[in-house]
């Protein structure tokens, strides 16, 4: 249940809000508007790692599992290999628009 306060209810009953942030958000407003929420430390922490985007090393990581398990033993292609050999095809499309 959230619970709303003045803004000058707030400030005067700072030590209140904050006991009873503990229990649910207290909801303060000013000039009849909601303007911010206090809430507790805990369910701010839960709100920030919700929040937070994933550790791109972390995402790296489980890409390079999926990939290895995805390959499962078998051997890539050396990258230079790939590259000269489209080239090479490059080179013959452009030899023979040409005869």
């Amino acid at each position: 249940m959230n619970r709303t306060v003045s803004a000058t209810e707030a400030r005067i009953h700072f030590g209140e809000i904050m006991r009873k942030a503990k229990s649910g958000p207290v909801i303060v407003e000013r000039d009849g508007k909601a303007d911010v929420v206090v809430i507790s430390k805990q369910e701010y922490d839960q709100l920030v790692a919700a929040s937070s985007p994933p550790d791109w090393r972390q995402l790296l990581k489980e890409a390079h599992e999926s990939i290895r398990t995805a390959l499962s033993n078998r051997q890539l292609p050396d990258p230079a290999e790939i590259i000269n050999q489209g080239r090479e095809e490059r080179d013959d499309q452009l030899l023979n628009s040409l005869r």
